[in-house]
């Protein structure tokens, strides 16, 4: 596995980073056990760097998988938190939630301009204090924008930059994977650290895996990818795929050939672009939510490229 320094934090982190996400309430929703031994495998296989949220609420499972281990594991959560209380209670839930004294990086979530990170400052404000008491190595955004990454560059206390990019860029909610890939370089060369996220757009580029891959593993200016994994085979191809190693055809047919499913998240519009453009007529529109016909749907991602909002996925 190969690892990076996370631009000028000096946190070290593996070029792969185990998305949390996945295995939480808000997908798989695996039993603790089953997920905390799925972060523990891609741990055995090189992964030092995990990523998480408090709307993921995966803590219990990033506690159980790291305890008694002697390997450096790096941690980042995130929260919404607008005022000092608020941040504060969130940074103390993530604590006590991995059982640790400090954590690596704790961002705000979902940031969308300079507007919304001043709308948030408070918030950020305790955070900074955080650090100097040692409960936070380093203070970061996450984002789906490239206008927060572009006010990010400006904010020197932000020091960590996570961004949706893609080869498609499929989720970014103010422009394309060109305009985020200027923004992200921009970050890079002002020592910001970075690493991207949905580099699989959310599932719905599975059928591109491979060249999907390759595209962000190309980007040098990501210290590390966030990649969701649900169980041992995408663990196993993952880490092998990331380590350049060969990658035995029995694992490449296990993980193509497993069962998934359409995710419809909680947000979603109803706005009905996604049934417009399903071809397999697998998607229809009730109580103001789009909802899934399994038995008719392709998994073919179609539809989750043209939803505005980003609320499809393959899972």
């Amino acid at each position: 596995m190969e690892y990076r320094t996370l631009g000028d934090t000096g946190i070290q982190v593996s070029r792969l980073c185990f998305g949390a996400l996945t295995i939480g309430p808000l997908q798989s929703n695996l039993p603790l056990e089953e997920g905390a031994a799925v972060i523990a495998r891609a741990l055995d296989q090189g992964v030092n760097f995990i990523d998480t949220a408090e709307l993921y609420r995966t803590y219990p499972y990033i506690r159980q998988a790291i305890r008694g281990r002697q390997q450096e594991v790096v941690i980042c959560s995130k929260c919404y938190a607008y005022t000092r209380e608020g941040m504060q209670e969130s940074l103390e839930a993530a604590l006590a939630g991995i059982d640790r004294e400090y954590i690596d990086i704790f961002m705000l979530h979902e940031q969308e301009s300079l507007l919304t990170i001043k709308g948030h400052w408070e918030a950020l404000e305790y955070l900074f204090e955080a650090k100097r008491k040692g409960q936070v190595r380093a203070v970061g955004i996450s984002t789906h924008h490239v206008a927060a990454v572009q006010a990010a560059v400006e904010i020197p206390e932000i020091e960590v930059i996570h961004p949706i990019i893609n080869i498609t860029g499929i989720g970014i909610a103010d422009g394309g994977a060109d305009d985020m890939l200027a923004a992200i370089r921009r970050a890079h060369q002002v020592g910001k650290g970075i690493y991207g996220m949905k580099a699989l757009g959310g599932g719905n580029l599975l059928p591109r895996s491979q060249e999907a891959l390759q595209f962000v593993l190309g980007l040098s200016e990501l210290a590390s990818v966030a990649v969701g994994m649900q169980n041992f085979a995408e663990v196993d191809y993952n880490t092998r795929y990331f380590s350049k190693a060969d990658i035995p055809d029995d694992l490449s047919q296990k993980v193509a050939q497993q069962a998934r499913r359409l995710h419809i998240d909680e947000w979603c519009e109803g706005c009905g672009a996604c049934v417009a453009r399903c071809g397999a007529k697998a998607l229809f529109l009730e109580g103001g939510q789009v909802r899934v016909k399994a038995e008719l749907c392709r998994l073919c991602g179609y539809c989750g490229s043209v939803c505005p909002m980003f609320a499809i996925k393959v899972i």
